[in-house]
């Protein structure tokens, strides 16, 4: 049980978060907190959360359960201000995409990585934003990747994969950086495609003609553009080296691609289009055999 959890950020994951904790019954009290009042206002209307502070240091006093779930850019200066005013014994997570700059960001603003911090990814989410989107079923059978290290106290890590489980979700361990090469080739290169593709389009002169005309495919493949660009900034930036070299290996078959459609190489062209399916169709094969 979790007397009081904080949550720095209450938007699609954090707002899911505590919509499944207090379905659960999982906390004795859910505080809110963010620069916006707003957002917060909102989130307490909806019944998301208990009470709020837009004042990180105030809304984690007292607090045994703390979770981060701000864009990756903006963990460090919110570890800095809550370090002063964690409880002894508080757990300190987080919900960031990136996981070796949330390791880093905590070791500069608390002078060693704490021993009570125990950096989590929900892979889990939409391509909406805010605490309106968020629901208490978001993270059923989802995975939870958990990057602890070896200074992380064994304790905090079970009560974290603890919360994460009455919310639903599979819970797996992982390095930290190989979760950053994993999620780079999974998830930030297709969001990284999406945008670009979108904003290409949105730029011809044509473009209303082409949307016009989109279809299913395209609505299918271009949803996650949609998502938060503050936050996928972030994502780009702090995960730029893996980022980086899974861009260059799609740009080197974008280019076989190019030369295969020149050449009008029929051939090769079925054979590469044939491999993806069977990939895909295995892969989905598998993923639905698990859950």
């Amino acid at each position: 049980m979790i007397e009081r959890l904080c949550i720095i950020g209450v938007g699609l994951i954090g707002g899911s978060l505590a919509r499944r904790l207090r379905r659960e019954r999982a906390c004795g009290e859910i505080v809110g907190a963010s620069r916006r009042a707003g957002h917060l206002e909102r989130a307490l209307e909806l019944g998301v959360i208990d009470r709020f502070d837009t004042d990180v240091s105030r809304a984690v006093a007292g607090a045994d359960m703390v979770v981060v779930c701000t864009p990756t850019r903006a963990m460090e200066d919110v570890f800095r201000a809550i370090a002063p005013s964690l409880a002894s014994g508080a757990v300190l997570s987080d919900a960031g995409s990136v996981k070796q700059t949330v390791i880093d960001a905590a070791r500069r603003a608390f002078g060693q990585v704490p021993p009570s911090l125990v950096p989590a990814h929900p892979i889990a989410g939409t391509e909406h934003s805010g605490v309106e989107a968020s629901f208490d079923s978001l993270f059923d059978g989802r995975r939870v990747i958990v990057t602890p290290g070896p200074e992380t106290d064994p304790d905090a890590l079970a009560r974290v994969v603890r919360m994460w489980e009455r919310c639903g979700a599979v819970i797996d361990r992982m390095d930290p950086r190989h979760h950053d090469e994993v999620l780079a080739a999974t998830s930030h290169l297709p969001h990284m495609l999406a945008y670009t593709l979108v904003e290409m389009l949105g730029q011809m002169q044509e473009r209303r003609e082409i949307f016009r005309y989109a279809a299913g495919g395209f609505r299918d493949f271009s949803r996650i553009a949609s998502s938060d660009p503050q936050m996928w900034h972030d994502i780009c930036l702090d995960n730029r080296q893996a980022l980086s070299e899974m861009i260059a290996a799609y740009r080197h078959s974008l280019d076989c691609l190019l030369e295969e459609v020149e050449k009008a190489d029929g051939t090769v062209l079925l054979e590469r289009f044939a491999r993806a399916k069977s990939i895909r169709d295995r892969y989905t094969a598998e993923n639905d055999q698990g859950e």
